[in-house]
């Protein structure tokens, strides 16, 4: 497994570092849609994402999604951070895009290593920084785009996570995560089909033009 670390995480963390994620980590696979985490579920480790990708998800007060962003291998949720670091209940649901492999890290470790690794430091900084820019883009999506923007948006990030052009969501998934109906989603859809931009099939939307 180091040999897998080293891989994935060697240009980030010294080597001492990911001997030590090697002693205390305990890897998980898990297949695509998978619920990793719940909202209201305490956080007790971290995760590092080694392959795959996983959606994280926000709900209102009417059980309603919006997907905030998705985590990509090399990633992990600063989300997750803050609840493991504050000892609070999760805010946010987790689900598995595609299938993933991830290494689960115990809260104290997370602590113990910010103060003795400059490198897991700066990689929790940054993780923050990262996923604090991808909510900025999510709200200017909101409040600047319009729903066919987004809507195409979303195709091309789902096609560029999962590296392939065919996407295996239906229009009332589509609805929940972009937090519209699937009434709206189905016209639009129709719209950029129209346009040559997708093809609409029974299952799957193939997108054409990326």
């Amino acid at each position: 497994m180091i040999q897998e670390l080293k891989n994935n995480f060697g240009h980030l963390f010294e080597e001492a570092l990911l001997n030590e994620i090697n002693q205390v980590g305990t890897y998980k696979d898990v297949s695509e849609g998978f619920k990793m985490m719940e909202i209201g579920d305490y956080v007790r480790s971290m995760p590092l994402l080694v392959s795959g990708a996983i959606k994280i998800l926000r709900e209102d007060n009417d059980g309603d999604e919006l997907l905030l962003y998705f985590l990509e291998k090399g990633d992990t949720c600063a989300m997750t951070l803050a609840c493991c670091i504050g000892h609070t209940k999760s805010e946010i649901r987790a689900i598995a895009e595609t299938d993933a492999r991830f290494i689960m890290i115990p809260i104290q470790k997370m602590e113990e290593w910010a103060g003795k690794y400059k490198s897991w430091r700066n990689f929790v900084f940054e993780s923050y920084h990262n996923r604090l820019n991808e909510m900025f883009t999510t709200i200017d999506s909101i409040a600047f785009l319009k729903m066919d923007e987004r809507l195409l948006k979303y195709l091309k990030e789902k096609a560029r996570i999962s590296e392939d052009q065919t996407i295996h969501s239906t229009h009332q998934e589509i609805a929940y995560e972009l937090h519209t109906s699937r009434v709206v989603i189905s016209r639009l859809l129709k719209k950029l089909e129209n346009l040559g931009i997708i093809e609409l099939h029974r299952n799957h939307i193939l997108i054409k033009n990326m």
